[in-house]
């Protein structure tokens, strides 16, 4: 009699885990690509950069290759740029962004705009506090940065940015041309950065792998998207059907 209801325990878990692993495998695959690889990019580009002061051989190669382009005109587009993901920029866009969404209402959306930005200012601050790497001086800058390099601030903000409205358009038609366009963006802020000398390669990388993992983890929690269920609801609708038949 023991085995046999032990047995109906045992498949009743596994045929439970198997509908539920069926019902999150999105959630699963996202978790993985989302969080888990650019976080551990992110891991072990600091790793490095812990252990050696130096840095990656590649990181200077790429500055020298990327200023031997240097001209006059470049010189206009990179410092007139690389400030449209400074915080006296990107800190009105959010406020605008954020006023709509309050008009509309939309509070998971707020609260998830509100919280991933702010997060992610102090995961840059925490970041450069700690790994105290300093930036490069391969040549005289035409910018003038007086705090540390990794990871890259301007590549933060810019990555969360574009990562934060992708989310939020989510299903919209809207959500390719903030992807394309913001994707134009984030690279072209990158290429400000090493441009101007004031960052290293890996410090860009180190920005973007973070920020997209801080990004989806927090829409994960808040879930911006829904609005049907109680706030303290954790299961869909739809897969809360599926696990139930």
């Amino acid at each position: 009699m023991f085995n046999t209801n032990f047995s109906k325990l045992i498949l009743s878990f596994l045929n439970f885990s198997q509908k539920l692993l069926v019902a999150r495998w999105r959630s699963l695959v996202l978790l993985l690509i989302g969080i888990y690889l650019p976080l551990q990019i992110f891991g072990l580009l600091a790793l490095e950069v812990w252990k050696h002061e130096g840095g990656f051989p590649w990181d200077v190669p790429i500055l020298v290759a990327i200023h031997s382009t240097a001209r006059a005109q470049l010189d206009v587009i990179a410092v007139t740029l690389t400030e449209f993901s400074s915080i006296r920029v990107v800190f009105p866009v959010v406020s605008v962004i954020a006023l709509v969404l309050l008009i509309q209402r939309r509070w998971r959306s707020l609260t998830y705009l509100l919280t991933t930005e702010i997060g992610s200012g102090i995961i840059n601050r925490t970041a450069k506090e700690f790994m105290h790497r300093v930036r490069p001086h391969l040549w005289d800058s035409l910018t003038h940065e007086l705090d540390f390099s990794f990871p890259s601030g301007h590549s933060m903000m810019s990555m969360t940015l574009v990562a934060t409205l992708v989310i939020l358009t989510w299903g919209s038609v809207w959500c390719w041309v903030v992807l394309i366009v913001g994707s134009l963006f984030v690279l072209a802020i990158a290429w400000t950065r090493l441009y101007l000398g004031v960052h290293f390669p890996s410090d860009i990388l180190a920005g973007w792998m973070v920020s997209i993992a801080w990004a989806i983890g927090v829409s994960l929690i808040i879930r911006p998207h829904l609005t049907k269920l109680s706030i303290v609801s954790e299961t869909p609708a739809a897969e809360e059907t599926t696990l139930q038949s």
